[in-house]
This record gives C-alpha cells, structure tokens and sequence, in this order.
C-alpha cells in the first residue's frame, strides 16, 4: 500500500506535524472510498426519481416544497460522500506529487465522479423552469424547505446561462478530460528544478530564498529560477492556452458577457463591484506600492531594486526564525483576543493531526485549508520554514479553517461560501497575528514589521488586481487566437511594470514568471478574491477598532453564515457597501497610512 502519511515524530515539542488522512480512508486501496461512490450513486439515482415532480407540481406549492427539501437532502448526501473521496485523493497528492499512483486515483475519482452527476442534470434545469413566485409559494407553505432558499437562490442565477440537458451532460463528461491539463501543469512545476550554483531547488525551495538576507542568495535563486521557468514555459503555455480557449467556448455558449462574468455569478457578485474595486486599486498604484518600493530602495542604498529584492529583509542582519511551538502560541493569543471560541477551535487543529506543515521533496507548494465536507474536520496545508510571512501563513489557513468549522453545521450546500468572503476570516486572522506582534516590538522590529504587513499588503491587493488586469488581458487575446509565449511575456512584464513602479527593475527573465502562478490555470479570476478580502477585512479592522465588544457577536455571525448570505447582505450589519468606490478608497487610505508609519520610521 501506498504511504501517505509519514509517522510524525511526538517527541519533540517543535517536530512539524504531517497530517494523518486516515480518519478519511486507511490509504488508496481503501475499499471504503468504492462504497462511498456507490452510495453517493445510489443516493443520486433516488433524485433522479423526482425528474418531472417539480414541473407536475407547480399547482401544489406543498408538494413542490417538499420535492425541493428532498431533492437537497439527496444531493448533498450524494455531495458528501464523493467530495469526501475526491478530497481524500487531492490531499494526498497535495503532499505525494510524484506518486503515479495517486496521481491516477484522482484523476479515476474525478472522472467517475462527472459520470454519476450526470444523474443530477435535471435538478437545476428543471427548477429553472419553474417562476419565482411558484418557488417563493412553496417556500411559504413548507417549513423544511425555506432553509434552501440560499441554495435555489444560486440556482437561479445561473438560469440565462444554462444550456440544454444534452449539452449540460456533454460538459460534464468532458471535465475531467479537461482537468488533465491542470494536472499537466501542477506536475510540470512539481518536476521543475532550479539550478543554483552546485545546488538543484524545487519551485518552493527557490522561491523561499527569494526572502534571504543575502543579496547574492536572492539573485542566484531569481537567476536559477527565471531559466527554469523559461525551459518549461512551452508546456505551461500550452497548458493555459488550452484552457483559456476551453473557457472561451463554454462561454460564449452560455452567453457570458465576458471571460470574468461566471467568476463573478459563482461569487454572487456585481460586475460593477469588481470594476469599482480595480479601478480604486488601480489609481492607487503610485500612492502605495511605487512609493512603498521607492522608501525601500533608499534604505537599501539603491537608486531601484531588482526584481528578486522585492521581498528582501529590509537589512543583511538575519531575521528571526520562529519555531513551530511559538508559531502555535502567536496565533492561539492573536484569536483569543476576538474571544475563546475562535481560540478553541483553532487549538483543535494543534491537538489533532489535521495540520501538514513539513516541507518536503514531492510536496506541493503553497499553503490552503481544505474544508472536505460539513460532516468532516477541515485539514490546513503549509509549508512552514520558520519565517515571519510562515507565522502569518499559519494565522491565514487556521482562519479559513475556523470558517468553515464555525459554519459546517449548517450543512456542505449552505457552508460554501462565495470567494468574494471566502478570504475574510483568514486575512482578518492575519491582521490579528500582526496587531500582537506589533504590540510591544521595538522601533527596529516595528519597522520589520511594518515592512512585512505593508509588502504582505501590496502582494494581497496590488499584485492581485495586477494578475487580474493580465487575466483580462490575455483572455481578451486569446479570443484572436493562440497567444504565444512572446506575447504572454510581454504583456506580464507591461502589466507588472505599471503595478510595481519604476523603483522595480525586471531584470531579463522576469518575463517568464508569469508561467507559476497556479490561480490562472486552476481557477480563472480567483485573484480579485485576494484584493477583496483583504480591502474588505481593511474595513472590518477599522469596524472593530471603533467598539471591539460590539463587533464581536456580529463577526462571529458573519462567519457562522457561510454562504447563506450575499456580501451585501453579510455586510449590511456593519454599515458597509461594497458596491461604492468610496468602499474601496478606504480600504486603500488604511495600507497608505501604513506606509505613513513605515516613512516616519525611516
């Protein structure tokens, strides 16, 4: 049997902990994983029995009603058990890359997996029949069936965009064909190594020296990785046009005004927000990052900086290291200080093996918290090397994961929140960890400090608005036809050449950086996410500087939503509204006055 998790070493108190996945399944030969999908089958053959229930009874709001409890009932269950399999599959190949096993497992689970939700087609195209008032009846007359109304309420958006249920299965069987590109890619930059000097670096291990105190250090891992990037970027290329122009048809057969407008319906939110939001971000690009890399040079005695200084410690003195039992005690304080329950629940996940954060060869890179199902523990994945930026990693997941554990009772379909506040509660835990760690620093470490929450800022809202200004870019290219590297690299370097200022040099083979950034492949338009959650916690901060004891119980609400809420909604208690530009100025004048404390410092 394949080993999937290595024994963890409880002797020391800062060994870092490898997850145990067999409170999922024993391993890959788990004939529990089989039963599941036979139930989940099962569960979705007995939904298929309800095709043409909802048609048959528009004139009895009663039966509708329940014909809508039950079919959500079954759905999710069917939901429940594959996502736990294919869950189950996604970890493990998260932390075994190169094991062809596994890799062939997931791809088997996920094809399997399109196949029998070919049973549950009809569910949304068959309610999308139905008016609104005929549902809103139904609701009123059945109690059990009024907790979907978040459910049919997503449901219904997509209904201009549906195809018909041919077509509809048609694009399901074909998904994880599709989703081989991705594999493609990830095992691509899972295989690649950097050459550095005698040295041979995984994408992860290159990427952290980005960070060393040495300048020659930085340059020589920018210098390996850059050649890297550059020898695979035909494969990854070819990945992301392949993809893109996959997009595209869909698309346009499902009447999308533009390559960002499915993101946009899945996270429940207007166009005009996220336009609102790029713009604010856009014009703000010379009060913050050109201005924040321009102090930087001149403490570092440069006129600019090379592309690979970016990140750089502000001095050559090494930083400190955390150990991974300190990392522990930082963010359990940090949450405490929004009460006990956040705390609680987060300790939980240091008591259990639920946490990865061992790097090592064949692990991806990264960092993420995977919620599984409402009906299991989530498991956070890290890479931890002792940083401050890891401490700030860890803070980041253990926010995802007290989200989603604060909002699984509510069941898998209602939990899920949309992207758009998916990123609240781990940016906000991050922000927590930095209000302690700045409490009582001195003027050298509040600098540092600083440093690092304004670079952690302008990676979270500068550069993710940057990558989504290239996405649109490129997307609106590909709509011509292939885009070659030449113009991929090109259109990288114009992009982040207006995000970055002219205190950042991109010195030769910076164009092919581009080639890893996985949102672009995995999740197309992902990335305003970033700059949304954390404009938005930006605000939330200032909301509880204003009356902690008040913000509390409302925060707390927020988070026990899930996805039950729009972010209108959610946010309509704090007396917030997204949807203004002014919303977003804000967000941006708290990261400026940052930067005022940074330069005061100087």
């Amino acid at each position: 049997m394949t080993q999937i998790t290595p024994a963890l070493d409880i002797d020391s108190p800062d060994t870092l902990p490898i997850w145990d996945l067999t409170d999922l399944y024993s391993g890959p030969e788990d004939p529990k994983i089989a039963a599941d999908f036979d139930a989940a089958a099962a569960a979705l053959k007995e939904l298929g029995k309800l095709q043409g229930n909802f048609i048959a009874s528009r004139g009895n709001p009663e039966r509708l009603g329940l014909s809508i409890d039950q079919a959500a009932t079954l759905y999710e269950r069917a939901s429940d058990l594959m996502g736990g399999a294919l869950a189950f599959t996604t970890l493990s190949s998260t932390i075994a890359r190169e094991d062809a096993h596994v890799a062939k497992l997931e791809a088997d689970l996920r094809n399997k997996a399109a196949l029998i939700s070919t049973d549950s087609l009809f569910l949304s195209l068959e309610l999308n029949q139905l008016e609104d008032w005929e549902i809103e009846q139904a609701l009123r007359a059945t109690e059990k069936a009024q907790k979907w109304r978040p459910w049919l309420r997503r449901i219904r958006a997509s209904r201009p965009h549906e195809l018909s249920a041919d077509l509809e299965k048609l694009l399901l069987e074909k998904m994880p064909g599709v989703a081989q590109w991705v594999r493609l890619f990830d095992e691509t930059l899972t295989r690649l190594r950097a050459k550095v000097g005698k040295e041979t670096l995984t994408l992860n291990d290159a990427l952290t020296r980005l960070g060393s105190p040495d300048a020659k250090v930085r340059k020589a891992a920018a210098t390996g990785l850059s050649e890297a990037l550059k020898d695979n970027a035909p494969v990854l290329a070819l990945a992301l046009n392949t993809l893109a122009f996959e997009k595209q048809v869909e698309d346009r057969w499902r009447k999308y005004p533009t390559p960002a407008a499915s993101r946009h319906l899945a996270n429940e939110v207007d166009a005009d927000a996220v336009d609102a939001m790029a713009d604010a971000v856009g014009e703000s690009y010379a009060a913050l990052s050109h201005r924040y890399y321009a102090l930087k040079a001149k403490i570092m005695g440069r006129k600019s900086l090379d592309f690979w200084d970016r990140n750089a410690p502000l001095t050559t003195t090494e930083q400190k290291k955390y150990s991974w039992t300190e990392a522990k005690q930082i963010v359990l304080d940090s949450f405490a200080r929004m009460g006990p329950e956040f705390a609680a629940r987060a300790q939980t996940f240091f008591d259990r093996p639920w946490i990865d954060a061992a790097p090592r060869e064949g692990k991806s890179s990264g960092a993420y918290a995977h919620p599984v199902s409402s009906s299991h523990h989530p498991y956070v994945m890290l890479n931890f090397t002792g940083e401050r930026r890891e401490v700030l990693t860890l803070a980041h997941e253990l926010g995802h994961a007290v989200h989603q554990t604060l909002a699984a009772p509510l069941g898998s379909i209602l939990a899920d929140t949309p992207l758009t506040l998916a990123e609240t509660a781990s940016i906000f835990a991050e922000g927590l960890v930095f209000e302690y760690l700045v409490a009582d620093a001195t003027p050298d470490e509040k600098k540092a400090l600083l440093a690092g929450k304004i670079e952690d800022g302008l990676n979270s809202v500068i550069r993710q608005i940057a990558f989504h200004r290239f996405e649109e870019k490129f997307h609106a290219l590909r709509l011509e036809g292939e885009v070659s590297i030449d113009q991929i690299n090109a259109l990288w370097l114009e992009i982040m050449g207006e995000s970055l200022g002219p205190a950042i040099t991109l010195n030769e083979g910076y164009e092919y950086w581009w080639a890893y950034i996985s949102h672009f492949v995995h999740a197309p338009f992902y990335v305003y996410a970033y700059a949304f959650g954390d404009l938005l916690v930006s605000a939330l901060m200032e909301k509880r500087r204003e009356n902690p004891e008040g913000f509390t119980p409302l925060y707390e609400q927020l988070l026990s939503a899930g996805g039950t809420k729009t972010y209108t909604e959610a946010l309509a208690p704090f007396g917030m509204n997204p949807r203004e530009k002014a919303f977003w100025e804000m967000g941006c004048a708290r990261l400026k006055g940052l930067i005022d404390q940074f330069e005061a410092l100087i």
